[in-house]
């Protein structure tokens, strides 16, 4: 009889131990998974961006809406600075309108063609001419899409005998598109047209 008490006991204290481990198992599985889902679940709100091939960024994507917004300004005065800064130098015009054209659709196409059909980058560089633009302002309206934006500018045309300051202020549109090497923000500038590009003063370089 005592034989048999002791077996009970053992059997009951197996099935105690059998149990509890079980249920640290199951605890312990089910932590896990509750630790990968998350972990999965962060894993998703983060980008990596690769910086000029030598740095990794870590962008969380709740930024993401406010970084568009910088991003859209960028594009559209990375494009003007680009389109209308030039030398008197052919491969550093060539490079810039390259540059330019891969952010913007055929309207920007259409306007180098004009300027270069007036003979624009012929005197730029047979009269050593340097041209920059400052950015004053650019505002992009995210309340309907395509995006409308609207650049205000000043633009310096630097020549031997003067300098001429002339007012620019453009408009367009922007659309989504995959980023590229060529195109990083993932813009494209639709429907640009030139507003104002009129002269606001002139006046003789003091060096001259």
């Amino acid at each position: 009889m005592q034989q048999l008490i002791q077996i009970q006991r053992q059997f009951r204290y197996t099935v105690y131990v059998l149990l509890v481990t079980t249920i640290l198992s199951l605890g312990a599985g089910l932590y896990t998974y509750i630790t990968s889902l998350q972990m999965v679940k962060e894993s998703r709100q983060k980008i990596y961006v690769l910086d000029n091939g030598q740095s990794l960024l870590l962008a969380l994507r709740a930024d993401i809406s406010e970084n568009r917004s910088a991003e859209a300004k960028n594009h559209v005065k990375r494009f003007h600075e680009l389109f209308f800064t030039l030398e008197p130098d052919k491969d550093y015009i060539e490079n810039n309108i390259r540059e330019a054209l891969y952010l913007a659709d055929k309207s920007a196409m259409k306007q180098y063609r004009t300027y270069k059909e007036n003979n624009l980058y012929n005197r730029v560089i047979a009269s050593d001419i340097s041209m920059t633009l400052s950015s004053d302002s650019v505002q992009v309206d995210f309340s309907s899409y395509p995006y409308t934006f609207q650049l205000h500018g000043k633009q310096k045309i630097v020549r031997k005998s003067n300098i001429t300051i002339r007012q620019l202020s453009t408009s367009g549109h922007l659309r989504n598109i995959s980023r590229t090497d060529n195109n990083t923000h993932g813009f494209l500038i639709e429907g640009w047209i030139i507003n104002d590009n009129s002269d606001i003063e002139t006046r003789k370089r003091s060096n001259f």
